[in-house]
């Protein structure tokens, strides 16, 4: 089994707000900007910036939803993402995601979904700032505008704009700084440098974006939808991923090939049922979709495979693919044997492992090896399968 590195960032992702100012009439996170969310968009710079623990702050109610866009987003970082319950303010619904952070992250990083179009440079400066010894950081952007001091509608004043700038998010911190300055906050804030401000740090500032503006008003949406409208869509490419399995003959009972019951036929040896067809097609599978292979997900550890048949493999082989954002195209497999004969078989083999992928077109060919090798000796079964996902 292949464990992947626990990574050392954890990026806080604050979806919580009610989006009052928005006038959408239900959580802002939610609120769509083309086909996908406020949220999702969020979750897509995020994923495409370095790897780190991703804890999203939910609405009460909207976990699932959440999760469901994560999972999305993450493709085959899936296992990074947890989902917790916001609470009554942005400080309190923070407190809740770093609380979910795993043990080893050194560096938290704090982002407003709302600021849904951040380049995930954005994220990459920040966690530099970090790595290079500050104890906070923030992306800023100069103010552009004229800053007038009033006093009800007189104007009183001029506010020098060179000592002013604009914060943004994601806002950085090495994790033991943020926790004490969480757990001895007396105050509420809205703004984590602050906070870690109060606590006595200084905060470095780092070049901001001007795509990472904060999603407030109606105007502020229209803004992302229009900017999102003239970006050209790119559609993900499909991916491909090969598998093969072999098994001996020699197992008890009768064989079990390609979903199948053959009565009369020898089995096939295996922790399972020996199937080398199905395995095949799970290992081309979580291949194509990136997330390891039949042995990481189905190892001899786990007894609840033993004698497990095709169904239970594919059909678990497609929740995962679906739980990571992946779909089937389509699946071809060669099963190379002296027997058994599949030819009047074949569209039923197709059908039964078309139905355990959910519907997901498979073809199925046979050969022999005119008697070369351990199939041509009827030693036993090969198996190459390639199958093709893409994005659902």
């Amino acid at each position: 089994m292949s464990i992947l590195p626990v990574p050392r960032v954890g990026i806080v992702v604050v979806a919580a707000g009610s989006g009052t100012r928005l006038g959408a009439g239900g959580p802002k996170a939610f609120v769509g900007i083309d086909g996908h969310s406020i949220l999702r968009h969020a979750l897509d710079g995020i994923f495409s910036a370095p790897a780190a623990q991703v804890v999203i702050v939910a609405p009460a109610g909207r976990e699932g939803d959440a999760r469901t866009e994560a999972l999305a987003a993450a493709g085959g970082r899936s296992d990074l993402v947890t989902v917790v319950t916001g609470a009554g303010t942005r400080q309190e619904s923070v407190a809740a995601g770093l609380a979910a952070l795993w043990g080893d992250v050194e560096v938290v990083l704090v982002h407003d979904a709302a600021r849904a179009l951040t380049p995930p440079e954005v994220f990459s400066r920040v966690i530099a700032a970090v790595d290079a010894g500050a104890a906070g950081a923030i992306p800023v952007l100069p103010v552009v505008d004229t800053i007038k001091r009033v006093a009800g509608d007189e104007i009183v004043g001029l506010v020098d704009r060179s000592e002013l700038a604009a914060a943004q998010t994601p806002q950085g911190f090495r994790r033991d700084v943020l926790d004490a300055a969480y757990a001895a906050a007396t105050d509420d804030f809205t703004d984590d440098a602050a906070l870690v401000a109060q606590a006595g740090h200084a905060v470095s500032a780092v070049p901001g974006h001007p795509l990472a503006f904060k999603i407030t008003t109606a105007a502020d949406l229209d803004r992302a939808r229009h900017l999102v409208a003239a970006v050209p869509v790119e559609v993900p490419a499909p991916r491909v991923g090969v598998g093969t399995d072999v098994h001996a003959f020699g197992g008890d009972g009768t064989l079990w090939l390609a979903g199948l019951e053959w009565p009369g036929e020898q089995a096939l040896s295996g922790h399972s049922d020996g199937d080398a067809v199905a395995h095949a097609i799970v290992d081309a599978l979580l291949a194509a979709a990136g997330l390891g292979d039949i042995g990481t997900h189905f190892g001899t550890d786990q007894p609840e495979y033993a004698g497990a048949h095709a169904a239970a493999f594919l059909g678990r082989t497609a929740a995962l693919l679906r739980e990571a954002g992946w779909r089937v195209g389509n699946v071809s497999v060669q099963v190379q044997a002296n027997r058994p004969r599949f030819a009047a078989r074949r569209e039923e083999a197709e059908r039964t492992l078309s139905a355990a992928l959910g519907g997901a077109p498979v073809s199925v060919s046979a050969t022999t090896t005119d008697g070369l090798g351990f199939t041509g000796r009827g030693d036993g079964v090969s198996a190459y399968a390639v199958a093709l996902v893409v994005r659902s």
